[in-house]
């Protein structure tokens, strides 16, 4: 009498098993500043942001959000980090006309092997 539950319980994991493999239908991450930073004209203050993007590559439009509110829109490259990146971490380089926030260069997803390389510094809100 207990096979039909126990072969009722494998058919129903094994049907939502794949399902469970599409359930990142979403591409986001995480990043953490730790000092002010820009992109375009938006200027970012230290904290955790959500990076989220759409698209599957190579380029795809990218929204920095903060509490539930998109603080900063623009494109970037999608690309496939290398086996050195372990960790997310936020590549900054030196602000056009020497201002004193940094820019946001490229955005590393360490847990999702993944990288965002920002090519478009313009601001959309």
């Amino acid at each position: 009498m207990r096979s039909p539950k126990y072969l009722m319980l494998l058919a129903t994991f094994t049907l939502l098993l794949p399902a469970s493999g599409l359930a990142r239908s979403k591409n986001d991450g995480t990043m953490t500043l730790m000092e002010p930073a820009t992109i375009g004209s938006a200027e970012l203050q230290p904290g955790t942001y959500k990076v989220e993007w759409n698209g599957s590559g190579p380029t795809v439009h990218v929204n920095i959000v903060q509490y539930k509110k998109t603080v900063a829109a623009t494109t970037a490259e999608l690309k496939t980090n290398d086996a050195a990146v372990s960790e997310d971490a936020v590549v900054l380089q030196p602000g056009p006309n020497n201002r004193s926030a940094k820019q946001i260069a490229e955005i590393d997803f360490g847990s999702l092997k993944e990288a965002l390389v920002i090519t478009s510094h313009e601001m959309k809100q």
